[in-house]
């Protein structure tokens, strides 16, 4: 093993998740349709990925997604939507655009670290 690539190695798996800056997260303004794509966005440092999910009696359900502070996720919030006010709770969650479609476990940060940890071994190996 070239001592190296060995640093390299343990230096990639060392690093923590979310050392590399701001986060990317979805946006989509308060909506009642159920297909909300989104567009990407970027978050501040304090700032969490959410998916807003709201409810209002004898109504559908309304979501937006988007930033926001890590001390508001899980909170109930109302909100006031074409004239009607729903209870709004917003789930937070980890890693870039983790609150847009489906991803895999852990999202795509979680994958990217894997991506550079197989190519470090890769490297320790050799051709």
């Amino acid at each position: 093993v070239v001592p190296g690539r060995l640093l390299l190695l343990l230096l990639l798996l060392a690093l923590p998740p979310g050392t590399t800056g701001a986060k990317d997260c979805m946006f989509c303004e308060l909506t009642d349709s159920s297909d909300c794509p989104g567009i990407p966005m970027t978050c501040g440092d304090d700032e969490e990925c959410f998916l807003g999910q709201g409810t209002a009696p004898d109504l559908g359900p309304v979501i937006n997604k988007g930033c926001q502070e890590s001390t508001k996720c899980g909170r109930q919030e109302p909100v006031t939507y074409q004239g009607v006010t729903y209870s709004l709770t917003s789930k937070c969650c980890e890693g870039n655009l983790c609150n847009g479609a489906p991803t895999p476990a852990g999202g795509l940060r979680a994958g990217a670290t894997t991506g550079l940890a197989l190519g470090a071994l890769r490297l320790l190996h050799g051709p």
